[in-house]
């Protein structure tokens, strides 16, 4: 058995370019040692970079979704609590009943059911941009799509939609590596607006229900009695948030992919037929989460490597899909690469359960918009990333089209 401790500060590391691009840091990291002990942005753990070791870890039900909330003063509670809340999902104790409750409204026969509503609103958001002959992909196409599918899904009004954006900012960023003290004060008044938000949703479905995912989650636990009011409120949180960040991330970097990349968005023009093949490898090319944390309930041996019990796990996924011992030439972007074992949705039981819907939405808003424009740029072909860790998100994209 071994440990490996050395300080991953011990070699170049600049956050400002980490951001930009963290995959140069990956392979460094990974050289050195997939399973890697590091005091890194703050919080000591194990940092992974490997693709058997992340699988390996995500397959083992002795590590726990326990991501650490750092301690701060009790006027923070109510952003602890619901960030707990959420994580129930993948805590042993509740995961398998929440997880059988939510995942009969997300089989691929009802996901396909929101097609024609996908559709129909991809055409809208294009119609209302392709006169300017400019977009930015992020605030005028992948952002309010994402929204009003969700918010279809949910039940929630399409006026709504503009809240949606400043509480999945403020709340991905409180529990990123980058949080602060002030980022938690913002956050502990977004999570109070949105659980007011919920609560009065929810009150309205419980005298009139509707064809709706809350109202179906209410039938649920009225019958059976296995969802608290708290983990109600926790999942519709849950999938508002999730159901933004992905999508919008998804969309955005892939159709920034493809712009960098233009012999890969001919062979997609030419060839639509390999949409379903090019999803996947966006995904795994720039995984929209990067970053996921576990804790070891006990003492595990991973490769030789011993993690003790309560120590962090960070699996860097976006570092795992970059594995050269898993993936041929995986810094190039292959849009018919198969097969394509990528990790960007999580892996055995932590599987996303929002995997197929995102997929949905990103195949049929690139496919409409590559059938709708040409000669698509960007004004900036270097893009300009969130200072977030976890997930790798465009601030904005702009760019031009015929």
């Amino acid at each position: 058995m071994k440990t490996n401790t050395t300080n991953i500060q011990s070699f170049s590391f600049n956050i400002s370019e980490f951001f930009q691009n963290p995959y140069p840091f990956y392979e460094e990291m990974r050289s050195i040692n997939p399973i890697y002990k590091s005091t890194l942005l703050k919080y000591q753990g194990w940092y992974i970079t490997g693709y058997e070791e992340t699988v390996k870890i995500l397959k083992d039900s002795r590590f726990h979704s326990r991501p650490p909330i750092p301690a701060f003063s009790r006027s923070y509670a109510n952003v602890r609590q619901i960030q707990e809340n959420m994580m129930l999902f993948t805590n042993p104790q509740h995961h398998r009943q929440l997880r059988s409750l939510v995942t009969k409204f997300f089989t691929p026969n009802i996901i396909n059911e929101c097609c024609p509503f996908i559709e129909k609103t991809v055409d809208e958001l294009i119609d209302q941009v392709i006169r300017r002959g400019t977009m930015d992909v992020v605030s005028d196409f992948a952002f309010p799509l994402a929204s009003s599918v969700i918010a279809k899904i949910l039940g929630v009004p399409a006026k709504d939609h503009p809240l949606f954006k400043e509480w999945t900012a403020t709340f991905i960023q409180s529990i990123d590596f980058t949080r602060s003290p002030k980022t938690l004060g913002n956050s502990r008044k977004v999570t109070e607006e949105i659980i007011a938000y919920f609560k009065k949703i929810i009150r309205a479905r419980e005298q009139e229900p509707k064809e709706d995912l809350v109202s179906k989650l209410i039938g649920e636990k009225q019958r059976e009695a296995k969802l608290s009011y708290d983990e109600l409120i926790a999942t519709c949180v849950l999938l508002l948030i999730a159901g933004h960040e992905t999508t919008v991330n998804l969309i955005s970097s892939s159709i920034f992919l493809l712009i960098q990349n233009p012999r890969q968005l001919e062979k997609l023009q030419d060839n639509p037929e390999f949409i379903t093949t090019a999803i996947e490898e966006f995904l795994r090319f720039e995984s929209p989460a990067q970053l996921i944390a576990r804790t070891a309930s006990e003492d595990i041996t991973v490769n030789e490597t011993v993690i003790q019990k309560g120590e962090q796990v960070y699996l860097f996924l976006g570092a795992a899909n970059r594995d050269s011992r898993k993936f041929q030439n995986p810094h190039q972007l292959d849009i018919a690469r198969n097969p394509n074992p990528h990790l960007a949705f999580g892996h055995s039981r932590h599987f996303c359960l929002g995997s197929s819907l995102a997929r949905l939405e990103a195949k049929i808003a690139i496919q409409r918009l590559l059938q709708k424009v040409q000669n698509l740029q960007a004004t900036d072909f270097n893009g300009h990333y969130r200072k977030i860790i976890g997930f790798k998100s465009l601030v904005e994209l702009n760019v031009t089209f015929d």
